[in-house]
């Protein structure tokens, strides 16, 4: 799985990081997405797709 996320679409709600804290932060200034992972180990691939799925702005974007 690879993971890639649109800064510049990314609403900073923060659902990504409350589903995904492993792989989602958010920066201090704006909140916005930062990647911490782009190749996520196996375990977390459940709570990152769930991350993509709930994002208001359709920024985080998975490749199998």
């Amino acid at each position: 799985m690879k993971v890639t996320v649109e800064q510049d679409k990314c609403v900073a709600a923060g659902q990504c990081v409350a589903t995904a804290p492993d792989v989602f932060d958010q920066r201090d200034e704006d909140g916005v997405v930062v990647l911490l992972a782009e190749d996520p180990p196996a375990e977390l691939s459940e709570g990152v797709r769930y991350a993509a799925a709930v994002c208001p702005a359709l920024a985080i974007h998975i490749e199998e």
